[in-house]
């Protein structure tokens, strides 16, 4: 009788541990609608396989804000309302900076994970996405040296077009070349034909491609249609060079229309790790086949599975706790042994480089170990205003 009543108090006690509310935030339609699901994909299968062998239990509470701004807003308020002291979300920084106020009002945590255009740190959000100094600068090292100094930029008309453009500008300055054209387009707009146009007539060495989504594709499609005319554009030539195209993408794009060109991540589903093929395997048994992880989905899914080991580390999940547990250490992850710089709450992330194979993935033809996040660009090497430094 006294056996029953323990176990019956235990079981109570289980019964009664709160729950941890996880807000996700991700747009699953619209013009990066794709890269929504993939992140969705992953931050539920962080869940997954944490509620597997845990013993508290986690309620994610999700959001689709369908890309509406505004809906933003109403997803962000509603999460953090709801309970939810962490959100992890939002795929472009447009997103990101209208949230950011409501994170800071309510004194939660949003952990961002996508490549980002640098130029902010803010106490409130943990960016497991690069910045430019973990992207750009070490895909123009690689590729002025052997493309040459004169690119052609595209970019999306709002932040991430605007800044990463003017960062480019900078570089290619800095190491004495030029700028032979730039051009923007709205999110949605997919009439490219002038800008190949304009390419064609200037001849650039390469094409940084800052589009987002249905852009980007529609871009890729007009450049692979120019590379058969003249084969000045062919890939091998005068490649086009992103920081934010993913797997998740590729099969959006015309078949071949993308294959040869290039494209700088922190992750690739072709990653030969040890831990990288258990990380695949594990994927194909939760969704019953294989599939190819995208950055997102490997960011999305580090975002979530970090959080939650955080505040179980601390013991409570109020974001001042978990600040300083993240800073603490080293987190194993897909990306290797993760740190969280304590000032900026940057994360240190790997560089690869991945050129667009006809299987719609990345074949990997360089990388670097983990840098360290630098997003003021202000650490001796990485300054703007000092030449750039070109190595191969």
């Amino acid at each position: 009788m006294v056996g029953n009543c323990v176990v019956g108090f235990f079981v109570l006690v289980i019964q009664m541990v709160e729950p941890l509310k996880i807000g996700i935030l991700y747009s699953t339609t619209g013009p990066y609608g794709s890269m929504g699901r993939d992140a969705r994909d992953g931050a539920e299968f962080a869940i997954a396989e944490y509620a597997s062998r845990a013993s508290r239990p986690i309620e994610p509470v999700f959001f689709d804000p369908h890309a509406d701004m505004g809906a933003y807003l109403d997803g962000g308020r509603q999460l953090l309302r709801s309970g939810c002291r962490h959100i992890v979300g939002t795929i472009t920084s447009a997103a990101r900076k209208e949230v950011i106020p409501l994170v800071e009002k309510h004194d939660g945590l949003l952990w961002y994970m996508c490549p980002y255009e640098g130029f902010e740190a803010n106490e409130n959000v943990i960016y497991i996405g690069g910045c430019p100094n973990q992207h750009l600068i070490p895909l123009f090292e690689y590729l002025i040296p052997r493309y040459g100094a004169r690119p052609y930029l595209v970019g999306a008309n709002y932040v991430w077009g605007w800044e990463m453009n003017r960062l480019a500008r900078e570089l290619v300055t800095n190491a004495g070349g030029e700028v032979l054209g730039e051009r923007y387009l709205p999110l949605e707009e997919t009439a490219v034909e002038r800008i190949a146009a304009d390419i064609e007539l200037r001849r650039p060495s390469f094409v940084l491609n800052n589009l987002i989504g249905p852009s980007s594709y529609a871009f890729l499609e007009a450049m692979a249609a120019l590379g058969t005319r003249d084969p000045a554009f062919a890939p091998e030539n005068c490649p086009v060079v992103s920081c934010d195209l993913m797997e998740c993408e590729l099969e959006d794009i015309s078949t071949g229309c993308a294959t040869g060109q290039l494209c700088a991540a922190s992750y690739f589903d072709s990653l030969d790790t040890g831990e990288n093929r258990d990380f695949k395997a594990q994927v194909a048994l939760w969704q019953g086949s294989e599939r190819q992880i995208s950055s997102v989905f490997a960011s999305a899914y580090t975002a979530v599975s970090l959080c939650i080991r955080a505040i179980v580390a601390a013991g409570s999940d109020e974001p001042q706790k978990v600040r300083q547990q993240l800073s603490g250490g080293n987190w194993p992850t897909l990306f290797g042994a993760l740190t969280i710089d304590r000032a900026t709450n940057h994360a240190a992330l790997p560089f690869h480089l991945g050129r667009i194979n006809r299987g719609n993935g990345f074949d990997i033809i360089t990388s670097r170990p983990a840098l360290a996040a630098d997003p003021y660009l202000t650490a001796r090497g990485t300054q703007m205003p000092s030449r750039l430094r070109v190595v191969s």
